[in-house]
């Protein structure tokens, strides 16, 4: 199968919702086999998570309820960008707000579709270094507390499933391998 064959034609586009930080599209598509149907798309502008790594190796992560899962989760500090924000600067701004930092190094380690099954949000991943304390205040609406982990703690946790959240997962998996690769 050529790659043109897995495309859809939109042939349609209803608008079923805009809000503040996503918005909701019907689309009636057309698939390369003549079939018609609707997909129901999440659009959202993307978002960053950082992975704060201070000066004794210890992954700052921060825990948050999170309504959706009707729990409070362990995470990498994150963000929506704003409207044509830079990934690099909401980085920035989001580590000043979530964690009250500032970092002398941000390094890129991934990017990758969050569900893309029904979402177009797209994460930038980030690991900082040359951490140093920032007078910068959180948001009104985040409640949150920081937590500190080393790589060989968080780890189990994932795989015991202390830890759900995608991002969280893909972060520290990925500086592990980094920090594995380094140590070689």
């Amino acid at each position: 199968m050529r790659i043109e064959e897995f495309r859809e034609n939109t042939l349609e586009t209803e608008r079923l919702y805009e809000g503040r930080v996503i918005n909701l599209r019907r689309d009636k598509v057309q698939l390369s086999n003549g079939h018609i149907t609707q997909r129901d798309i999440v659009e959202h502008r993307g978002a960053i998570c950082v992975a704060p790594l201070d000066e004794d190796g210890k992954l700052l992560l921060v825990r948050q309820y999170r309504k959706p899962a009707e729990q409070a989760l362990l995470e990498l500090p994150a963000g929506s960008l704003e409207a044509g924000e830079d990934p690099l600067v909401c980085a920035h701004r989001e580590l000043g707000e979530e964690c009250g930092l500032i970092a002398s190094e941000m390094t890129p380690i991934f990017q990758c579709y969050l569900a893309p099954g029904y979402s177009s949000e797209y994460m930038y991943g980030f690991v900082a270094r040359g951490l140093k304390k920032a007078e910068i205040l959180p948001e009104e609406d985040e409640i949150l507390e920081i937590e500190k982990y080393t790589l060989e703690e968080l780890l189990p946790m994932i795989g015991d499933g202390r830890i759900r959240d995608a991002k969280t997962i893909c972060g520290v998996l990925l500086l592990a391998r980094m920090e594995l690769t380094a140590g070689k």
